[in-house]
């Protein structure tokens, strides 16, 4: 007897679900896709509890006849494709002919359909993949896909789903890169009956990105359009000042798909090469056009990605599109030409003391004889212990205002002299410990160091990221910060921590959520806040490449001393490294 068997249709609707259908974001972008390619202009996204009971994507396109109707519900029906040849150059969002019956055989399905020749449509009921009702109904122009309970004969698969708030911001991710792409269509969102966001007919496709990304990056969008070898690249990248913490800030779009790509995104990193330091993301939106038979969309399942066949040259045209783009935006920023080595003035007094602080005592780890013993054959000025460095103490009573300052080097490390050796801080490491603590004391007691602002800044934000913020606001208010709802998912800052008066705050909450966004949202509010407190630390410091005076540079010190830790920054990076005078004079030949 044969072990070998034929999977049930219903079975292999499961299978196809598991790869087409990852969570309730999965319905709603193969649904919202197939309206686009009705020709649909106007599209309405319904969510209940975060997809799982209810997901209804309502259009005005094309609409379907009884027989398409009945067809659209059988696995590999398509109106795409038609030959081999034809996958060689799709020129439609969809085509693969497993959504609909894939999302049908793990939900209740109802599906109400009428194409412009008849005057009735069609509804169509399946429960688990399996027919229950066809039956004519009245109905407007346009189709109707209503998806309940999704996941309810998979209980494993509807185990694994997130939090509601956590699956609505997946949706409302989706349906954000889906609008960004057509500005001339009107999208709608709404989750338990209320307006998440509502996308208008726009006369200027930089409305929509502005609707997408934030209007308060309305004046820093910069224009790309470049064309080469058959290859064209539009969009827009913000100026360098603007860039985002994570890669959520980059949209890339190829023949008017979203998709992922890595080829493109580091073109798009060489085209913002010596204007962005490590760990920083552009902001880009980025559209792609080339010959459908250059672009191979069927690689994944649920068409995330994309391949090239002249990979080359689509780098190459991407980079000099957004490279052209940083430039001109540079020399708008400056007035000038050629500004990578043209400083912002810097304030005289970067290190005032806000906050009056119980003096601490600088502790230290180890005392120098014990790391650095006189017959010790170690040459270098660190030692290594289970793979992670352990610097040399500075001094066992002294303080990092007692030691002579030489000066700075590259604007960026300030080099001193102790009894010991020579002294290597790095200036920005430093003070995100003095304003991290700062913070962090701020908070710990309660002192509600805050300064009120004139205009509230007013801040844009996507649904993931404002729902993490609202969880936010009561202990940034302890950091000395004043945020508020300002409807949908805009928020208004009314007061900002001392220690931040006179700067921009708006890149640091877009930061901060952002990064947690990225990173995992569901952590303890506590760890959160922490992250928060480093990342405005990162924010408010001092950086490199950056002129300090010397009365600066003491009273640096002095804060420096007052920290609990001084030796590293927020992230764990040191603040200092020591060369012993023995080190340097054993390196020089002076002793053996």
């Amino acid at each position: 007897m044969s072990e070998i068997k034929i999977l049930p249709e219903i079975l292999s609707n499961k299978i196809a679900a598991g790869e087409v259908v990852e969570r309730p974001s999965s319905v709603v972008k193969e649904l919202v896709e197939n309206a686009l390619d009705a020709d649909s202009s106007r599209i309405v996204i319904e969510v209940k509890s975060g997809g799982r009971s209810l997901i209804r994507v309502s259009d005005n396109g094309n609409g379907m006849s009884r027989d398409d109707a009945i067809l659209s519900i059988e696995r590999y029906a398509t109106s795409k494709i038609y030959y081999d040849m034809d996958l060689l150059a799709i020129d439609s969002l969809g085509f693969r002919g497993e959504a609909i019956p894939s999302i049908a055989s793990v939900s209740r399905f109802f599906l109400v359909t009428r194409d412009k020749k008849n005057q009735s449509g069609t509804e169509v009921f399946i429960e688990g993949g399996k027919l229950k009702k066809v039956s004519e109904t009245g109905s407007p122009a346009g189709t109707m896909v209503t998806v309940r309970d999704l996941f309810f004969n998979m209980p494993a698969r509807r185990k694994f789903l997130k939090t509601v708030n956590t699956e609505m911001s997946h949706i409302a991710d989706t349906v954000a890169s889906v609008a960004l792409s057509r500005p001339d269509v009107r999208f709608k969102l709404l989750h338990n009956g209320k307006v998440v966001k509502n996308w208008p007919l726009v006369t200027s496709p930089v409305e929509r990105a502005t609707d997408v990304l934030g209007k308060t990056l309305r004046d820093k969008l910069n224009k790309i359009g470049f064309e080469k070898n058959g290859v064209s690249v539009s969009g827009w990248v913000a100026s360098p000042d603007i860039w985002r913490n994570t890669g959520r800030g980059i949209f890339i779009y190829v023949n008017g798909r979203y998709v992922h790509n890595a080829t493109v995104k580091h073109a798009l990193f060489k085209g913002f090469r010596g204007t962005l330091m490590k760990g920083q993301f552009p902001v880009a939106v980025i559209y792609l056009k080339l010959p459908f038979d250059k672009v191979d969309v069927n690689v994944h399942p649920a068409k995330h990605e994309v391949r090239f066949t002249e990979q080359d040259i689509v780098h190459e045209t991407v980079a000099v599109a957004v490279e052209k783009a940083v430039k001109l935006s540079q020399e708008s920023r400056w007035g000038q030409k050629n500004p990578i080595n043209t400083e912002k003035p810097v304030s005289s007094e970067p290190f005032i003391d806000y906050i009056k602080e119980p003096e601490t005592i600088f502790r230290s780890k180890t005392e120098y004889d014990r790391t650095f013993p006189a017959d010790s054959q170690e040459e270098m000025p660190w030692t290594i212990t289970d793979r992670k460095i352990e610097q040399a103490v500075i001094w066992n009573k002294k303080k990092f205002s007692d030691l002579k300052i030489i000066g700075q080097f590259h604007n960026t490390y300030i080099i001193c002299e102790s009894a010991e050796g020579l002294i290597i801080i790095d200036q920005h490491a430093a003070h995100e410990r003095i304003i991290f603590e700062k913070l962090r004391n701020i908070s710990k007691n309660k002192l509600k160091a805050s300064q009120k602002l004139l205009i509230p800044e007013t801040i844009d934000l996507g649904h993931k990221e404002a729902d993490i913020l609202i969880r936010l606001i009561p202990e940034l208010e302890k950091a000395g910060m004043e945020i508020e709802p300002f409807g949908g998912t805009t928020f208004a800052v009314r007061a900002v921590p001392v220690l931040f008066a006179g700067k921009q705050i708006q890149p640091v909450i877009m930061a901060m959520v952002e990064d947690i966004a990225e990173t995992g949202a569901n952590r303890d509010v506590d760890e959160l806040f922490e992250k928060c407190l480093i990342l405005m630390a990162c924010h408010g410091a001092i950086r490199a490449n950056q002129h300090l005076a010397h009365g600066e540079i003491r009273a640096l010190f002095m804060q420096l001393d007052e920290c609990e830790n001084p030796s590293q920054c927020p992230h764990g990076r040191p603040t200092w490294k020591k060369w012993p005078l023995r080190f340097l004079e054993k390196s020089f030949g002076r002793i053996i």
